[in-house]
């Protein structure tokens, strides 16, 4: 059973960091893109980041370049978001998605490419 968990979540003031994390139980995690996106509240899920398969290539929503940094540890099966600078805007649920389809820079963005999704992890940023 393919599983996607998420950590680290929590409440911080603005300008503190989180990492989040996800524990991915897929075969041949080192084969997936993943992602991370975030859902505000009366907001649709948005793309925040993602990481190809080696992690050679990284791509980032406009929203969170240069403060956050996602990264993998194919040995280990979890994909990281590094946050830093956090801003009240950042609030919302994380999620973790991971996809073997064919994705390019201009669909990584599209839910819809995604097989597998995690359960979310809640952070809120207070002013």
């Amino acid at each position: 059973q393919v599983q996607l968990v998420e950590s680290g979540g929590g409440l911080v003031q603005a300008g503190d960091s989180l990492r989040l994390s996800c524990a991915a139980s897929v075969p041949l995690f080192s084969t997936y893109v993943m992602s991370w996106f975030r859902q505000a509240p009366g907001k649709e899920r948005e793309f925040v980041a993602a990481i190809s398969w080696s992690g050679g290539n990284t791509y980032y929503a406009d929203s969170v370049k240069g403060r956050f940094t996602i990264s993998r540890d194919n040995a280990k099966k979890t994909v990281y978001l590094q946050m830093n600078t956090l801003k009240p805007e950042d609030t919302a649920v994380y999620y973790c998605a991971a996809s073997r389809n064919s994705i390019t820079p201009a669909t990584i963005t599209w839910t819809r490419k995604y097989d597998y999704w995690g359960q979310g992890t809640q952070v809120t940023v207070s002013s």
